[in-house]
């Protein structure tokens, strides 16, 4: 017996319609439609799926089609190419299985059959329900273009070219999922990216075998880049095609996916993670500083607080003028437990923010900020330096462009502040070591994580450190392997 995926186009329409009854359902789930027409009295069958479609494409297709029966009375013979010639849409071909027309049904195509013939023409008329482009929430400039991507594949691919109008730009889509045959889009400049690199993603992508992409980009990436114990973000999102050009540019390869209006960028450093589009809408100058001060941020998010753990347990590794850093009154709960708690709360404000409305959110903020932090250093659970640090430290981890990575530098911080407690000096330099080394043996798609530092570039280095003229940037990164070493 053949499977589904064997089964051709059937001669008779009978076959057809009993076909897709058994298969996909037609005449039991209620958006899936069916039309039946005559043609030199010969049966025409279209099915489609409401809420997917256009309408209005339907209509004046089918308006084509019955109007053959008044023009072309004396070429019966050639109903099947006189039919596709009626098709009045751009994109038009034959289906080559019954199972490859229900996918495109169930992906918001037509499909129509013809009595008495083995072919079977698909139209796309898709019309997805969706936003329009907005700007990203997560991704906000003071100048630049405002407009995002969206849960629609064709939209990301057309605000895509529309910065890249290169021929050499490549949009190449498979279907992935048993079930939901969702549809995965890699995107590159054929001139520019490694060739190594497009085969193994799409080597990556062939070889997922799941039910479904009910997570779309997410559990693409947990099939490609093989996370495992790491925390670190091993790939880049993006919902801003400014962004995404200039990566393409770069020779990195783009993984749209559809229903999900965040781009997946690969492969990505560590770096990747700690730039943001606001620095490039800025002169060098200024786009350097605000860089500086991100760096700055960051760094006090991973290693303010078991700094300042390292100095409370050993005031006198403090020089004399800052010997006011400390607590300087007893306190019934020891500070690492403070610590802990104040920043497990913190995490806590957070998670309650996303689920909490927007008009309440502010007024939620407000009440944990004053009431709860006040109410705590009355009552002697937390002393004031340790709501300062902790609240420095908070704020250093909101100014980490990339979320994933503001998260895993959350969790080595608890670390750190833990393994600095029980240790003190050597706890503390034992924890930045093994953080440098998981970093620097951490590899995404094959490419060094902790990458110009090791491996060393210092030219890569300088562009990170500082914010370099676009005219100035006349290599792309040597990390990503392009053909073209040189932007022309």
């Amino acid at each position: 017996m053949k499977s589904q995926s064997d089964t051709p186009i059937f001669k008779n329409l009978k076959d057809t319609e009993k076909f897709m009854k058994e298969h996909a359902g037609v005449g039991v789930s209620f958006d899936l439609g069916f039309r039946k027409i005559i043609i030199f009295e010969r049966e025409v069958d279209i099915f489609y799926l409401t809420g997917l479609c256009d309408t209005e494409y339907i209509i004046e297709i089918m308006e084509k089609l019955v109007e053959i029966n008044d023009v072309e009375r004396h070429n019966r013979s050639k109903l099947v190419s006189i039919i596709e010639n009626r098709l009045v849409h751009q994109q038009v071909r034959k289906a080559t299985s019954m199972n490859d027309a229900i996918t495109q049904m169930l992906s918001g195509l037509i499909v129509i059959f013809i009595d008495g013939s083995t072919d079977a023409f698909i139209v796309d008329v898709r019309s997805y329900p969706g936003r329009s482009p907005s700007e990203p929430d997560t991704e906000k400039v003071v100048r630049g273009s405002r407009d995002g991507y969206t849960e629609n594949i064709i939209e990301n691919t057309a605000l895509t070219r529309r910065r890249v109008r290169d021929e050499r730009l490549r949009h190449e889509i498979f279907q992935v999922g048993e079930r939901s045959k969702t549809d995965i889009c890699i995107s590159y400049l054929k001139d520019v990216a490694d060739p190594g690199l497009i085969d193994l993603i799409k080597h990556e992508i062939k070889q997922i075998d799941t039910d479904g992409l009910s997570m779309a980009d997410k559990t693409v990436e947990e099939f490609i880049v093989k996370q495992g114990k790491i925390p670190f973000p091993l790939v880049r999102y993006t919902e801003r095609p400014d962004v995404a050009s200039a990566h393409l540019f770069e020779g990195h390869v783009l993984i749209m996916v559809d229903t999900s209006p965040s781009m997946i960028i690969t492969p990505t450093t560590f770096f990747h993670h700690v730039q943001h589009a606001e620095e490039y809408r800025q002169t060098p100058i200024v786009g350097s500083f605000v860089r500086w001060i991100r760096y700055f941020g960051i760094f006090a998010s991973l290693f303010l607080l078991p700094l300042w753990m390292l100095f409370v347990m050993d005031p006198t590794l403090l020089p004399a003028n800052l010997q006011y850093i400390g607590p300087q009154d007893e306190s019934n709960v020891p500070v690492i437990i403070q610590l802990i708690l104040a920043d497990i709360g913190i995490e806590f404000l957070r998670i309650a923010a996303i689920h909490t409305p927007t008009p309440l959110s502010t007024a939620m903020g407000l009440i944990a900020a004053v009431l709860i932090g006040q109410i705590a250093i009355d009552v002697g659970l937390f002393i004031p330096e340790v709501i300062l640090y902790v609240s420095v430290a908070a704020i250093g981890s909101f100014s980490t462009p990339s979320y994933e990575l503001s998260v895993a530098n959350k969790i080595s911080r608890l670390l750190l502040i833990t393994i600095t407690a029980l240790f003190g000096v050597k706890g503390f330099m034992i924890g930045c070591t093994l953080y440098i080394l998981m970093l620097t043996r951490t590899n995404s798609l094959n490419t060094p994580y902790f990458w110009p530092f090791i491996p060393f570039n210092f030219m890569a280095l300088m562009q990170i450190l500082f914010r370099v003229s676009v005219p100035l940037s006349k290599k792309r990164p040597s990390i990503v392997h392009p053909r073209n070493d040189y932007r022309k």
